[in-house]
């Protein structure tokens, strides 16, 4: 019942509000003028349709100027994009071209060059490294420096003080005669990428040219040495030779007694005088006989040439004689020629059969002691290996350790093995001029054995 009393109350509000609304538009009668309520509702209509033609006209008006607007704001867009475009790309290249210029300046040095970062791994590798090594750049970026390159000579402590430091720092390895190697280390001030740069310069050939310069000056004076010595030498050992022929000839005349007193004393010293005398001819020979280039020549030869010209130098007095020593030759067959300086070598030979001698006449004081001397030569595949044993004394485990070694006058220690048994000349001339190998065994009870390998070219 409600609900049909709010619907009625609600119709007859609408009805009265319409009624309210068509009001103006009623005659005197009360009846509704359609005719005006037409006319007034194409005005209104025609009015709203004016209003938003002209809101359309003005807003098509700011929308052409915002196009324009945002044309020209794309035109400006894409000039300055085209313009940042070709500033890039020019930049780009000019990148791209420095960075190749760059490389190949890395790539075309004479020297290694490796980069590392702060973790020490490889940034940079150029083509020597690639070279040396034998790994390229693109195997070993990111690795660790002793992963690609376990044989360099540097420690991690070393480049890490170099980091620190920031102290460029350059690190001398060499091997004598063999090679010589200038590894410098320098710190960046930008480590983000790059922590140390490493070349790695290899002048072998600069010293050895270097070193063979100093050599032959070196042997220049020693040739130029020696013969004013055996000059020097000469002169009164003539004098001491006339002296001697003469109490000779004055010795006929004594009596047996004079004789017999006198003739051991001019034996030895006429025996001393042909010893002095071999030694003034060693070194005249050695002094006109060392040539620029090397010569073909038989190391048994040579060697024999050295034990004959032994037995003339070497002699104690009232003491063992070097000719009086067994010696035993074992020479190879068809060994063949190698090319050296056959001086030099027959100095070498001297030398250790100087040695030999020595350590003979040390262990001679023994009774039922015989002196041996045992020689040997042959060739096995590119070497020609020559062996000088002899069964003195012995050198113990320190003397051994320096006897091929330099002697230095200055050291307050007592050397192991005296200035006199030194053979580092021996070793000098085997080792670098010769690029052989010369070693040494031995033995307090048994002897000494000294090995000489020579190169076939």
């Amino acid at each position: 019942m409600k609900k049909i009393l709010i619907s009625s109350t609600l119709a007859l509000a609408s009805a009265s509000a319409y009624a309210s609304l068509l009001s103006p538009f009623k005659d005197e009668a009360g009846e509704t003028k359609w005719q005006y309520v037409a006319n007034f509702s194409s005005s209104v209509l025609i009015l709203t349709l004016l209003i938003v033609s002209a809101f359309l006209f003005f807003a098509n008006r700011r929308a052409a100027r915002s196009n324009r607007e945002l044309t020209d704001i794309k035109a400006t867009l894409e000039d300055r994009v085209a313009r940042r475009t070709a500033s890039l790309e020019e930049t780009t290249a000019q990148l791209s071209s420095r960075e190749a210029y760059i490389k190949s300046i890395v790539d075309s040095m004479p020297l290694m060059l490796i980069g590392l970062n702060k973790d020490m791994e490889i940034t940079q590798w150029n083509h020597v490294a690639e070279t040396v090594t034998g790994r390229p750049f693109d195997t070993i970026v990111g690795m660790n420096l002793w992963e690609a390159y376990p044989t360099i000579t540097l420690s991690a402590a070393q480049i890490e003080k170099v980091m620190e430091d920031k102290k460029t720092t350059t690190i001398k390895h060499s091997q004598r005669g063999q090679y010589y190697f200038d590894i410098t280390l320098y710190a960046l001030n930008e480590q983000e990428e790059t922590g140390i740069v490493i070349l790695v310069d290899d002048i072998t050939k600069q010293m050895k040219a270097e070193n063979q310069l100093v050599e032959r000056n070196k042997m220049s004076a020693m040739g130029e040495l020696a013969s004013a010595m055996a000059h020097d030498i000469s002169v009164p050992l003539q004098s001491i030779s006339n002296a001697v022929d003469i109490i000779g000839q004055q010795l006929i005349t004594a009596d047996d007694s004079q004789k017999q007193a006198i003739t051991p004393v001019l034996a030895k010293a006429k025996h001393s005088g042909e010893q002095a005398t071999a030694i003034v001819g060693n070194l005249l020979e050695f002094s006109s006989s060392h040539q620029d280039n090397k010569q073909a020549a038989n190391m048994a030869d040579i060697l024999d040439y050295s034990i004959a010209l032994a037995g003339r130098l070497y002699s104690q007095p009232n003491g063992l004689r070097f000719s009086e020593i067994a010696l035993h030759r074992n020479y190879a067959d068809n060994v063949p020629q190698i090319p050296c300086f056959a001086s030099e070598m027959q100095q070498v030979f001297l030398r250790l059969l100087r040695h030999a001698f020595y350590a003979l006449c040390e262990r001679a004081a023994g009774t039922g002691f015989v002196p041996v001397i045992n020689v040997e030569v042959g060739n096995f595949y590119d070497s020609v290996w020559i062996k000088i044993q002899h069964n003195g004394a012995g050198l113990e485990p320190e003397e051994q350790q320096d006897v091929f070694e330099p002697f230095f006058s200055n050291t307050s220690d007592k050397p192991a093995c005296a200035v006199e048994q030194r053979l580092s000349y021996s070793h000098f001339i085997v080792t670098d001029h010769h690029k052989g190998q010369i070693a040494v065994t031995s033995s307090t009870d048994v002897g000494t054995t000294f090995h000489i390998q020579l190169p076939l070219n």
